[in-house]
C-alpha cells in the first residue's frame, strides 16, 4: 500500500479533492449531488449509522451527531470531481471521514446505476494549506470552479461575461458559495466556519473577494 505524501496533521487545514476514474462523471443528476452533500453532513461523526433507514436525501441532515471527525470550511462539487477544505477534530479524522463519505457514496452510485468497481481515481488527494495566503486563496479557487462549466478557459483568456458568470454562481447549489452569501438553507449545517480564520468580515467582503478573483487573468 502506498503511503500518503502529505501527513494529515491534527489542527492543520487541508484541501481535499478527488475525481472520477478516467475523469468520468461522478454526479449525473441533482439526486447524486444532493446525496453526496447530505452524506458530507451525516458521515461527519464518530458514530456509525444506517443510511438505508433514510428514505430521502433531506433526511441525512436529520441524523443526530455528537462528536464530529472534521470541521468543514468550504466545498464545491463538479460533475467529475469535488473539493473540500477541512480540519480534523478527532485523531485520524480526515481519513475516517473520507472513508465513510466515499464508501457510502460509491455504494449509492453503484446501486443506482447498476455498476460495480471503483468510482474514484485512487485514494483522495490532500494538500496542506499551511499559510494564510494559500488558505484564503482556496476559498476563491474552489467557489469559482463552476464558472468552468460555462466558460472553460476563463482563467487563461479572461472572463467573457461578468454578469452572466456571477448569475451562474448565484444559481449553483452544489457548493458552499451561497452559504457564504448568507442564504438560509439546510446545507449550511455542513459548515463549521468558526473553526477557520475570519478572512471575511461580512457576506459582502466574501463576495468582493470572489469578484476580484473572477476578474483575474493568468
Amino acid at each position: 500500500m502506498s503511503l500518503r505524501k502529505v501527513k494529515l496533521i491534527q489542527g492543520e487545514y487541508f484541501h481535499i479533492y478527488n475525481r472520477g476514474n478516467d475523469k468520468k462523471v461522478i454526479f449525473k443528476d441533482k439526486e447524486d449531488y444532493d446525496r453526496f452533500i447530505g452524506l458530507m453532513y451525516a458521515c461527519n461523526q464518530v458514530d456509525s449509522f444506517k443510511i438505508d433507514n433514510l428514505q430521502k436525501d433531506e433526511g441525512l441532515f436529520n441524523v443526530k451527531r455528537q462528536n464530529t471527525l472534521v470541521s468543514i470550511g468550504a466545498y464545491c462539487l463538479m460533475p467529475n470531481h469535488f473539493h473540500i477544505i477541512l480540519i480534523q477534530t478527532e485523531d485520524e479524522g480526515i481519513s475516517k471521514f473520507m472513508k465513510k463519505l466515499l464508501t457510502a457514496y460509491v455504494m449509492y452510485f453503484n446501486k443506482k446505476y447498476e455498476r460495480t468497481g471503483s468510482l474514484f481515481e485512487g485514494k483522495f488527494k490532500a494538500e496542506h494549506a499551511g499559510n494564510d495566503r494559500y488558505l484564503k486563496y482556496l476559498y476563491s479557487y474552489i467557489h469559482l470552479n463552476p464558472i468552468k462549466l460555462i466558460d472553460r478557459k476563463w482563467k487563461e483568456e479572461g472572463i467573457k461575461n461578468k454578469n452572466e458568470s456571477l448569475k451562474y454562481l448565484n444559481q449553483y447549489k452544489y457548493s458552499s458559495y451561497l452559504d457564504y452569501l448568507g442564504e438560509n438553507r439546510v446545507q449550511s449545517k455542513i459548515l463549521n466556519i468558526d473553526s477557520f480564520p475570519k478572512y471575511f468580515s461580512s457576506n459582502k467582503s466574501f463576495k468582493d473577494e470572489i469578484f476580484e478573483w473572477l476578474l483575474y487573468k493568468d
